[in-house]
C-alpha cells in the first residue's frame, strides 16, 4: 500500500515527538538526580567537619558540571538538527543509498572511505561553506572518525551561524 506525503509527514512528526519526549524525560531525571546530589552536598557541608565540607564541595561540583554538560549537549544537538533540516531542504544530503553495507546496516569501510575522499575534495574547494563542512562531518562519521566528525560539525555550525548573522545584519 503506497504511503502518501501526509502520512509520511505525520509519521515524521510522531517520531519527533517521541524523541523530544525522551529527551525531556532524561533531562527531568537528570534534574532530579542533580537536586538530590545538591541536597547531599549541602548536608555534608553543613556537618561542619573538614572532611564533610571537602566532600560536600566535591559532590556539589558534580551537579554543576552535570547541568553544564547536559545544556551543552542539548544545545549542540539542536544546532546539528537545524543544519540537518536545512541540508535536507536544500537537497544536499549525502546519498548513501547505493553504498555497500555490512549486515549490521553500517556502510562498509571501503565505501565510506570513497565517499569521504569525494566529500573531502568538495571541502578543499570551498572550506568556508557550512554546507560542505556539514557534508564532510557526515562523511567522517560514516568513515568511523567520530572525533573529526564532531570537530567538523562544530565548524559547520559556526559557519552557518556566521552566514545567518551576515544575512540578517
Amino acid at each position: 500500500m503506497p504511503v502518501n506525503a501526509e502520512q509520511q509527514a505525520n509519521a515524521g512528526r510522531g517520531e519527533i515527538f517521541r524523541v523530544v519526549g525522551l529527551i525531556a524525560a532524561l533531562v527531568f531525571a537528570l534534574g532530579f538526580y542533580f537536586l538530590l546530589l545538591g541536597r547531599i552536598a549541602f548536608a555534608l557541608i553543613g556537618s561542619g567537619e573538614a572532611a564533610g565540607i571537602a566532600m560536600g564541595v566535591g559532590v556539589l561540583l558534580l551537579p554543576i558540571l552535570g547541568v553544564w554538560v547536559t545544556a551543552a549537549t542539548v544545545r549542540a544537538a539542536l544546532a546539528h538538527q537545524h543544519l540537518a533540516r536545512r541540508i535536507h531542504e536544500e537537497g544536499l544530503e549525502l546519498d548513501t543509498s547505493t553504498l555497500a553495507r555490512r549486515p549490521s546496516g553500517r556502510i562498509e569501510r571501503g565505501a565510506a572511505d570513497e565517499l569521504f575522499e569525494q566529500v573531502k575534495r568538495e571541502w578543499e574547494a570551498d572550506p568556508d561553506n557550512w554546507r560542505v563542512s556539514y557534508r564532510l562531518a557526515r562523511a567522517y562519521d560514516y568513515a568511523g572518525d567520530r572525533t573529526r566528525a564532531r570537530e567538523t560539525m562544530r565548524r559547520a555550525v559556526a559557519l552557518e551561524k556566521l552566514e545567518r548573522e551576515q544575512r540578517e545584519g
